[in-house]
């Protein structure tokens, strides 16, 4: 009633077994149902005994706590121990536990795929077997006692005297997370009842916005939900008021993981196509007057019926130290948003709580003698601060020497520990770079962005976070609009944003607009290159053509002329032979005459091809070349 904890037990091995789900035996060994588990899971004894187990409350005693490791704890709130420990029957993680109504058996399932009865006296496996293909992660008990649904993904209905599957229905994509009965007997009337032909029940699953709900009928044909309702978030905490009678519509309380409750009325009464939405939605929030002037919303935790089916019991605020009220329901509106000062609760509630430390009354006559040395009205330090001055060795007046000084101590070339221009390498550029980007700093960001080396971009970029992608390109295009010089340092980073994040980027379906801006620059970019390769292509010739006519003016014309002649006086006998020798050399001038005309051809040819381009090229690779 006020909302205060009340009790709290912690496990011995809380750390390496963690508690996985809860379950209130039946009070007083048999006949009536557990609270937390919705009250929908029993049957119509367990309905006359719900104002009993409102009124006396110390009747429910012991809480059946299933591990992580695969034990269950049973625990007994009266006395506040430990009972029990049920071991052995599972070696993986326990997903459910179910009480039943009757003989106090307790039903477990877990992680391992199997399905345990316990004898709750004995403390042993009573009988265990396969539930599913996967994990079974929910179990419910018929309202008759005598069927069990468990539900990993598919959902089956086993008859608990056999253990054999009754029935099979088609169940949820993913693991379903709640399973409850909604009707404890049969709209139709005239067929004689068997205990569970002619029962709806309902079940949720996680990640799934839809809450189905299923028929049993006579034959096996039909596997499929028959209704189903739609909820905003995947449902955490389901409750509902079992219909009695054949007119009496079933309420529904959902809570979901955004917070918000959804309260359903609907008569169970065969087929429906669409998803059913809700009648009313109730969210909570702050007033948001004082200091902070926006309202902020305030989660719901779990919701649950009272015993006149009108009003609800919400759990809401945080977990750990949650609000309990209880609110009566108009549900003529569609929507309703409570406002509630969650941090004015939580003040008086701590005021309230009661105090262990007491603080001695001191007299003001009194002298209050403090531990210290005789003679000296220091008082001695704390342990904390004792240990502390072990660790730095300084006196209390001094301050504390710097790292510098330190190393400077040891005899370490501090200018050898720091690292090159003041920024560590790779590792810290992917932290730095995040945090420039979230920042907005510039100067991080420019001494980031700057680097030259290559695998130092490859590797910031592969180990960045994936959220900081998208900002990272935002900040690249802004930079590829400025400086061409800056640019060709962005374009790098582009490349190994592109090569490394590719298939992260194909995921977002906003990935156009995002790059817009990107697109529109590289277009503009590329438009320009034809015209500028063109221009720097005659500039080219240009240039050169100029450079071979320099060439051409500094060579010097050959003098032709002999540097010497040499004639020889001789008798008439030889004449003949001289004239046989001019014969010969006006020949070998010939030659060389010759040669030295091809050589100046020659030399023109190459300063006609310098003029056309380079030299080697062929005319059809010019182009190719500008």
């Amino acid at each position: 009633a006020g909302s205060r904890l009340q009790h709290e037990y912690v496990p011995s091995a809380h750390l390496s077994a963690a508690c996985t789900c809860l379950a209130w035996a039946p009070p007083g060994g048999g006949g009536g149902g557990g609270r937390p588990p919705p009250p929908s899971k029993d049957g119509p004894q367990r309905k006359k005994r719900k104002s009993e187990v409102v009124e006396e409350d110390r009747q429910l005693d012991i809480l059946a706590i299933g591990t992580a490791v695969g034990s269950v704890l049973l625990y007994s709130t009266v006395k506040g121990e430990l009972q029990s420990k049920l071991d052995g029957g599972h070696d993986s993680k326990v997903n459910c536990v179910r009480w039943h109504q009757d003989n106090g058996c307790l039903y477990s399932c877990s992680e391992d795929k199997h399905i345990v009865e316990w004898n709750t006296q004995t403390c042993k496996v009573k009988c265990k077997w396969k539930g599913d293909n996967n994990s079974v992660t929910c179990l419910c008990i018929s309202p008759d006692g005598k069927m069990l649904l468990s539900a990993g993904r598919t959902i089956k209905l086993w008859d608990l005297e056999t253990k054999e599957v009754y029935r099979h229905f088609t169940g949820h994509a993913t693991s379903v997370s709640s399973l409850m009965f909604t009707t404890v007997k049969p709209m139709n009337e005239s067929i004689p009842f068997d205990g569970i032909t002619g029962l709806y029940f309902l079940s949720g699953a996680i990640h799934d916005r839809l809450l189905s709900v299923w028929y049993i009928r006579s034959d096996r044909k039909e596997k499929n939900a028959v209704m189903s309702f739609a909820v905003t978030d995947e449902p955490i905490f389901v409750d509902l008021t079992v219909s009695e009678v054949k007119e009496e519509p079933v309420k529904l309380a959902v809570v979901c993981r955004d917070g918000q409750l959804h309260l359903f009325e609907h008569i169970l009464n065969g087929y429906c196509k669409k998803p059913l939405t809700s009648n009313c939605t109730i969210q909570i929030a702050t007033p948001g007057n004082d200091g902070d002037s926006t309202p902020k919303p305030v989660p719901i935790l779990a919701a649950a019926f009272c015993s006149d089916k009108q009003s609800l019991l919400l759990v809401y605020g945080n977990t750990s130290q949650p609000v309990i009220e209880k609110v009566s329901l108009n549900t003529s509106e569609s929507h309703i948003c409570l406002i509630r000062d969650i941090q004015k609760v939580l003040s008086l509630k701590t005021e309230a709580a009661l105090t262990k430390v007491k603080t001695p009354v001191v007299n003001s006559d009194t002298k209050v003698l403090v531990p210290g040395i005789p003679g000296h009205s220091t008082a001695v330090k704390t342990p904390a601060l004792g240990k502390e001055k072990k660790k730095n060795k300084r006196k209390p007046g001094e301050t504390e020497e710097s790292i510098e000084e330190r190393l400077g101590a040891l005899d370490i070339d501090v200018s050898k520990v720091k690292t090159p221009g003041g920024l560590p390498q790779t590792d810290s550029f992917a932290v730095l770079l995040v945090q420039g980007l979230e920042s907005n700093d510039a100067e991080i960001l420019n001494k980031v962005l700057n680097t030259r080396k290559e695998n130092i971009v490859k590797n910031t970029v592969a180990r960045m976070p994936i959220y900081a992608v998208i900002p990272l390109l935002h900040e690249l295009t802004k930079r590829l609009q400025g400086n061409p010089y800056s640019a060709s340092l962005m374009v790098r980073w582009l490349k190994s944003v592109f090569t490394l994040h590719a298939s992260y980027l194909s995921t977002l379906p906003d990935l156009i607009p995002q790059l817009g801006m990107l697109y529109q620059l590289m277009e503009s970019r590329v438009k320009t290159l034809q015209k500028l390769s063109r221009l720097h292509g005659r500039l080219f010739i240009l240039a050169s053509q100029v450079a071979a006519s320099e060439v051409v003016q500094d060579v010097r014309e050959v003098n032709q002329t002999a540097k010497l002649v040499y004639e020889d006086e001789s008798s008439e006998e030889e004449g003949s032979d001289d004239e046989m020798i001019a014969d010969k050399d006006s020949d070998e001038n010939w030659d060389e005459d010759e040669e030295k005309e091809e050589q100046s051809d020659e030399q023109d040819m190459t300063v006609e091809k310098e003029i056309n381009g380079d030299s080697d090229l062929e005319p059809e690779n010019e182009s190719e070349e500008e």
